[in-house]
C-alpha cells in the first residue's frame, strides 16, 4: 500500500491542486513559497497523531473571491487516496486497516479518507446575513475570524464521503508518521537514554542478538532473555549490597537527625532500600561518537549535519520498533511514513548523495513504507531518480505539478532521452530544476561568457532567476522533453537555447566519409564536390514556434561558431587577444589592418605561411554571393584566424575575467568597446523579457 494521490481545495496556498506520488521515495522541489512545506503538513492533518486538526483562519487559502464567499462559507477539503501496491501481500495488516476506507475492491484497490474543515450547515444563514454588507474579502475573513471560525468543526470521512462514515481513530493509529522539519535541534532529541526515543530504542534492541536469531524459537528466545535479566538482577542486588554496605555508618548518622526532629514515631524510622532494574540504567547511556584512534567523543561535539544524519538512523530505529507485531502486538503500526524537510541544511554534498541511499536501503528493508522530502539541493537531486521527482511551480496564484519522470516518449528506442538525462543531470544540470528561466548552452565557453555578455546588456541574469545550463554538446532535445509546455507532467519554464550553425561539408566522390568543418565562406560554393549541411536540430523551436522554448543562433551566411562570431562582430577589438591565443601577432596586425580600412589583398600578405591560411586565402578569393562585401570578408579572415588561434575553456574563461574587469572600471566605455553578437543578445533580451 502506499500514499497515491492528494487533492487540496482552499487550503494555505492551495486553491486546487491535485499531486500523484509514488511507491517509495517522493521528492518535492522547487522555488520557495511554491508549497512544498504545506503539502507535507495537509499529509500530516490525517497520519501524524500530533497534528492540529482544528484549524484556523490563517490556514484557508486567502484568493477566494468575493462571489464565492457571499455564496457560501469557506471550507478546506483535502482527499488522500492509497493503493495497492506492487506484489503486496493481500492478507497483511495493510489491507485490513483500510478495509472500511475502500472505493475500489478490485485490483489494484484503492482506499480514500477525506478531511473537510467546514461551518456546519446551521449556522449557515447567520454567517451570510453577517457579510451580506461587506464589500471587501479581508472584511469577510475578519468577520469568519471573530463570530464564526470557532464553530467550525472537522471531520475525516472513509470511503465515499456521500456515505458520511468517520474514520475510526483505531485505523488511523496504525500509521507512522514521523516529520522532521527544516529548523531542529537533534542533539536535546538524542543525548542520554534519559530521552524518551533513546529509551525506546534501547529497550526493543536490548539483547537483540537473541531477539533477532531466527534458529530460536519464540520460547528459547525468552528464557534466554529472562536468563539475562536474571543475572543483570543479581549483579544489581549484590552492587546495592555494597552501596548499602557502604552507607551503614553514614545512614545511622543521618537517621540520628531524623530521631532529633521527631519524624521517628510509632516505632518506626526511614531507611534505604533500593531495586535496580534495566530501565533505570539507560539514563546512564550516553551516545559518543568512537573514533579510530580509541578516543570517545560527545555527541554534541559534532556538527549539525553529522547530528542529523545520527537522529535520522535513531528514527527509523524507532520506526522499526514500532512496526513489529511481534514486539507490540496488535499496536504495531502498518504503514511507516518518513516526511524530511530540507534534508540539505545541515549536509555537506556528500553527505547529501549518501543520504539518499541511505533512505533507498531503509525503503529496500522495508525499514519505512514511504518517503516525502523537500528540497532546494541539486545534489539531492542529481542523485534521485527523475521518477522520484515532484516539482511545484507557482504560476501567478496557482501552483503547477510537474513530473519530470513521466515528460518522455515511451516508444523513443526505449526511452534514450530519459536514460541520457538521468545519467548526465549531475549537481550543475539539476540547476534547471529550480530556476525561474533557463539558457542552454552546447558548451564551458557559452556558459563562462553569457553572464557577462548580459551584464554588458544591463541584465543580471540572477535578478532576473536565469540560469545558464551547459548541456555538453548538442543535447537539447533530450533535456527540453522536460519543459516543453504543450505536453502534460512538464516544467512550464522559459527556455532559451543558443546554438552554433556550424556549417559542414563532405566530398560526393567518397573520398571522405564523414562531415566535416568549413567556413561560413566554403559554404554551399562548390556543389559539384561537396554536399553541404548546417545544424537545424532545435529548427522546430526558431522564430517564435513555440510557446515557452525559443532557440537562437548565429546568421546562415555568416556565423559558425561562438569564438568566430565573437571575433566576426569585433573585428578590431584586441581585448580578445588574451594570454592564451596563438598567433598574436598575426591577429593585431589584422585588426590593425581592418581599423586603418586596408585592401583585402593587404590582409592575404599579412597571413602567415601555413596549410590552413592557404585555405582560408583560396576560399575567401573565390566568387561569394553578393552578401560577402569586401568588408564582410576581411572581417571573416580575422574571425578565422582568431578561431584557429584559441581554447575553447581557457580562452573563454579569460575573456571573461577581462571583459568584466572592464566592466567594473567603465561600464559605458566597456559596452561601447564590444559588440554582443546578435543571436546572444536576442536570446538573453528574450528570457529576460517579463512576458
Amino acid at each position: 500500500m502506499y500514499i497515491s494521490n492528494i487533492k487540496i481545495q482552499n487550503y494555505r496556498g492551495f486553491q486546487s491542486l491535485s499531486v500523484g506520488f509514488r511507491d517509495g521515495i517522493n521528492i518535492l522541489i522547487g522555488p520557495n513559497n511554491s508549497g512544498k512545506s504545506n503539502l507535507l503538513k495537509a499529509l500530516s492533518i490525517f497520519f501524524d497523531g500530533k497534528s492540529r486538526k482544528q484549524l484556523t483562519v490563517a490556514d484557508f487559502y486567502n484568493g477566494i473571491q468575493l462571489e464565492d464567499l457571499k455564496k457560501h462559507s469557506p471550507k478546506i477539503t483535502i482527499t488522500v487516496m492509497l493503493s495497492q501496491s506492487e506484489n503486496e501481500n493481500l492478507l497483511g495488516d495493510e489491507l485490513v486497516t483500510v478495509s472500511n476506507w475502500l472505493i475500489k475492491l478490485d485490483e489494484p484497490y484503492l482506499a480514500q479518507l477525506q478531511y473537510e474543515f467546514f461551518l456546519p450547515e446551521e449556522y449557515e444563514s447567520a454567517y451570510k446575513k453577517s457579510i451580506e454588507n461587506l464589500s471587501k474579502e479581508t472584511d469577510i475573513w475578519e468577520k469568519i475570524e471573530s463570530s464564526f471560525i470557532r464553530l467550525y468543526i472537522h471531520k475525516i470521512w472513509v470511503g465515499n464521503p456521500e456515505n458520511q462514515i468517520q474514520v475510526d481513530n483505531d485505523s488511523l493509529s496504525r500509521f507512522d508518521f514521523q516529520f522532521m522539519d527544516a529548523i531542529r535541534d537533534v542533539e536535546r532529541d538524542m543525548f542520554s537514554g534519559k530521552n524518551a526515543l533513546l529509551k525506546d530504542i534501547i529497550d526493543f534492541f536490548l539483547d537483540y542478538d537473541i531477539k533477532s536469531d531466527k534458529n530460536l524459537s519464540q520460547e528459547m528466545q525468552n528464557e534466554q532473555i529472562n536468563n539475562r535479566k536474571n543475572d543483570f538482577k543479581n549483579n544489581s542486588d549484590k552492587l546495592i549490597k555494597v552501596l548499602k554496605s557502604r552507607l551503614q555508618k553514614g545512614t545511622e548518622e543521618i537517621l540520628s537527625y531524623v530521631d532529633h526532629i521527631g519524624a521517628s514515631f510509632d516505632h518506626s524510622k526511614p531507611t534505604f532500600e533500593g531495586v535496580m532494574n534495566e530501565s533505570e540504567v539507560y539514563s546512564i547511556l550516553k551516545l559518543l561518537v568512537q573514533q579510530e584512534t580509541g578516543m570517545n567523543i560527545p555527541i554534541g561535539n559534532n556538527g549539525l549535519g553529522y547530528n542529523n544524519l545520527i537522529f535520522m538512523s535513531l528514527l527509523l530505529a524507532k520506526m522499526q520498533i514500532d512496526s513489529d507485531g511481534s514486539y507490540l502486538g496488535s499496536n504495531a503500526k502498518v504503514f511507516p511514513i518518513l516526511a524530511i524537510e530540507e534534508p540539505e541544511a545541515h549536509l555537506h554534498p556528500t553527505m547529501q548523495f549518501q543520504f539518499v541511499k541511505f533512505l533507498k536501503d531503509n525503503l529496500q528493508d522495508k525499514k519505512v513504507k514511504q518517503v516525502f522530502i523537500t528540497s532546494h539541493s541539486t545534489h539531492i537531486t542529481s542523485s534521485a531518480q527523475l521518477d522520484d521527482l515532484i516539482c511545484l511551480n507557482k504560476i501567478q496564484n496557482s501552483v503547477n505539478v510537474s513530473y519530470p519522470g513521466k515528460v518522455f516518449p515511451l516508444d523513443q528506442e526505449k526511452n534514450e532521452s530519459k536514460k541520457y538525462v538521468q545519467r548526465f543531470l549531475d549537481a550543475t544540470k539539476s540547476n534547471m530544476l529550480f530556476a525561474e528561466k533557463i539558457i542552454m548552452v552546447e558548451g564551458i565557453a557559452e556558459q563562462l561568457l553569457i553572464p557577462v555578455f548580459a551584464n554588458y546588456l544591463g541584465k543580471n541574469l540572477e535578478e532576473n532567476h536565469v540560469a545558464v545550463i551547459n548541456v555538453g554538446g548538442r543535447y537539447f532535445n533530450h533535456f527540453l522533453y522536460l519543459f516543453d509546455s504543450s505536453k502534460q507532467h512538464t516544467i512550464n519554464r522559459k527556455v532559451a537555447c543558443i546554438t552554433d550553425v556550424d556549417p559542414m561539408r563532405k566530398k560526393i566522390d567518397g573520398s571522405n566519409n564523414h562531415d566535416k568543418k568549413c567556413y561560413p565562406y566554403e559554404y554551399d560554393i562548390d556543389t559539384t564536390e561537396y554536399t553541404y549541411k548546417q545544424n537545424k536540430y532545435l529548427e522546430d523551436y526558431e522564430e517564435n514556434n513555440h510557446p515557452n522554448i525559443q532557440a537562437f543562433t548565429q546568421d546562415r551566411v555568416f556565423g559558425k561558431t561562438l569564438e568566430y562570431q565573437i571575433a566576426f562582430d569585433n573585428p578590431n577589438c584586441e581585448i580578445l587577444i588574451t594570454p592564451s591565443v596563438r598567433n598574436q601577432a598575426e591577429l593585431k596586425k589584422l585588426m590593425k589592418a581592418f581599423e586603418e580600412e586596408k585592401q583585402l589583398s593587404e590582409f592575404i600578405d599579412i597571413l602567415n605561411n601555413s596549410n590552413e591560411n592557404s585555405r582560408i586565402t583560396t576560399a575567401i578569393q573565390k566568387p561569394l554571393p553578393e552578401q560577402w562585401t569586401e568588408k564582410e570578408k576581411k572581417k571573416a579572415i580575422i574571425a578565422s584566424r582568431y578561431l584557429n588561434s584559441v581554447e575553447k575553456g581557457e580562452n573563454a574563461l579569460e575573456l571573461a575575467t577581462c571583459l568584466q574587469e572592464k566592466y567594473i572600471e567603465n561600464s559605458e566605455e566597456a559596452i561601447k568597446n564590444f559588440n554582443i553578437p546578435n543571436y546572444i543578445k536576442n536570446a538573453i533580451e528574450w528570457v529576460c523579457d517579463k512576458k
